[in-house]
């Protein structure tokens, strides 16, 4: 498998394939400032494969780093956890979370802190299902990448993440998702749940050449709050 930053190796089991991806974050190409190890697994379903929104927003959360110094962060539906990671390694309180059914996936994402060596605590978070552990829930920065791919989750998201910022206030939600035909759907239901977008931006604008050159689609970026912030 071919990696967005550096070389990978991989190992097959049971017509399982999985492989270590190398992603540096820096201000120059050949001099990296930090590398993050993910574990993927050719297992789409599973949630274990970095996708290009995952890539994208974690080198926003990288150059971002000086806004975000010393703030709490939630990643929803982290999957592979990239922006996650990065946020950990700069030294931010970091929790990652994904589907409570997802196992595999959560087990993957403990296993991925324990090789970068970072201190994150793993949560089963399912979104519009109300437990115990997410009133207890206040970041500051709320990340989500590729998120809003499946339309009849939309609203389930939108409940959960209306929860997040009303229960720490001047919180902010970050999400990179594909532009698709569903963003009508999108700006509907931010201000059926009291949202709005304070920054909308071509993913793209932002992105190092070296690793543009190996994403595609129409990819944007977006920061949402409550309208009552």
């Amino acid at each position: 498998m071919d990696t967005e930053d550096g070389a990978d190796s991989g190992s097959s089991s049971g017509g399982n394939m999985t492989t270590v991806s190398q992603h540096d974050f820096g201000d120059k190409f050949d001099k990296p400032a930090l590398t993050i190890s993910i574990i993927e697994n050719m297992k789409e379903e599973y949630g274990l494969f970095v996708w290009p929104c995952s890539v994208i927003l974690a080198e926003y959360v990288w150059q971002q780093r000086l806004q975000f110094s010393g703030v709490s962060v939630l990643e929803l539906g982290a999957g592979t956890c990239l922006p996650g990671l990065v946020a950990a390694k700069l030294g931010l309180d970091v929790t990652l979370t994904d589907d409570s059914n997802k196992l595999e996936v959560l087990e993957n994402m403990r296993r991925v802190c324990d090789l970068n060596q970072l201190n994150c605590k793993v949560l089963g978070l399912t979104w519009g299902a109300w437990d115990e552990s997410i009133f207890t829930l206040k970041p500051k920065l709320i990340l989500g990448a590729d998120v809003l791919y499946d339309a009849s989750a939309f609203d389930d998201l939108f409940a959960t993440v209306t929860f997040l910022l009303q229960n720490s206030p001047g919180s902010v939600f970050i999400t990179t998702y594909h532009n698709r035909s569903g963003h009508h759907l999108i700006e509907f239901l931010m201000l059926k749940w009291g949202l709005k977008c304070v920054k909308l931006i071509d993913a793209f604008s932002f992105m190092p050449p070296y690793k543009a050159s190996g994403l595609g689609g129409n990819i944007q970026l977006a920061e949402i709050v409550l309208i009552s912030e």
